[in-house]
């Protein structure tokens, strides 16, 4: 589409919950600026038209003529619809698909994303043993973006030399934070041998106390929250939006979690939390003991 100064120029971006049609519109009929190209970019407007059950006549509002528009607008303009997971039967984009190229980008996971950081690490000269591949997965997640910053890390590290799993303990930014997130699992999940060993290592490694409370205080709070959307009839989708985390949250293993305690217990739990938050800031019990006896009651 030209060269990138240019674009840059002639590029323009929405976010479709402030957008009106004739704002797109305009956008999409004006004339590129010295360049022979115009970009518009509108993210999330096919979302707005999400619907749990069929209907025949979907409500588009204002938007019901996007489609005519789209297809009269100037050969000079490409218009970029981007969005997340959207349903196949979703109105809009069933009316927009015929004029359109759909493409789907899924997330990578499982062996195509090791066969990704494996290839990564080869671009940037290096090798992995398959374990630190493993590893490294499950430390960083599936964020290309995150593995790719952390891979390039890596290889300036080994400095040739093959990636192995200490190389990515010793060096991946999120091997600490992951622990966090595998101690809070394992006492939530009342495997009281982890948990124990899993708080003691991050407490020697210099994790402090007062951010293990809060991770521990945050995922009480989730669980308390899941168990008050249960009866709902709500899509996993709508619980992970409900609940404010991220489409990378693992929502599944929480409800499962959440799933295990009757509310009066979780209840019970989140006051214990107070009582060890107020017992540490008051000096009533040393931090790390007050830790070990919450653990211990949470477990029980």
């Amino acid at each position: 589409m030209g060269d990138a100064e240019s674009l840059a120029l002639n590029t323009t971006f929405f976010e479709a919950q402030q957008l009106t049609l004739s704002q797109l519109i305009g956008a999409i009929q004006a004339t590129p600026f010295l360049g022979s190209n115009r970009l518009v970019i509108v993210e999330g407007l096919l979302s707005r038209f999400e619907q749990k059950e069929a209907r025949r006549d979907p409500d588009f509002g204002e938007w019901q003529g996007l489609d005519d528009y789209a297809s009269q607008m100037p050969s000079t303009t490409v218009l970029i619809l981007i969005d997340g997971k959207i349903a196949k039967n979703n109105p809009m984009l069933k009316k927009v698909a015929p004029i359109s190229e759909v493409q789907e980008f899924p997330q990578m996971k499982g062996a195509r994303l090791e066969q990704w950081i494996d290839s990564c690490v080869a671009k940037c000269g290096g090798r992995i043993s398959p374990r630190a591949v493993r590893l490294l997965n499950e430390l960083a997640g599936d964020n290309l973006w995150v593995l790719s910053n952390e891979i390039e890390k890596l290889c300036l590290y080994t400095r040739g030399r093959r990636i192995e799993e200490e190389d990515v303990r010793q060096i991946t930014t999120y091997a600490r934070e992951a622990n966090v997130f595998a101690m809070v699992d394992a006492v939530v999940e009342k495997r009281v041998p982890t948990a124990m060993q899993l708080l003691h290592q991050l407490s020697t490694e210099g994790m402090a106390p007062t951010h293990l409370l809060f991770m521990l205080t945050r995922q009480l709070r989730l669980m308390v929250q899941a168990r008050e959307l249960d009866g709902r009839g709500l899509s996993l989708a709508e619980k992970q939006k409900q609940l404010g985390v991220s489409p990378n949250y693992p929502i599944e293993r929480l409800l499962k979690q959440s799933a295990t305690y009757p509310m009066p217990r979780l209840i019970e739990i989140y006051q214990k939390l107070l009582e060890t938050d107020v017992a540490i800031k008051t000096g009533k019990w040393q931090d790390k003991l007050a830790l070990d006896l919450l653990v211990a009651e949470v477990c029980s």
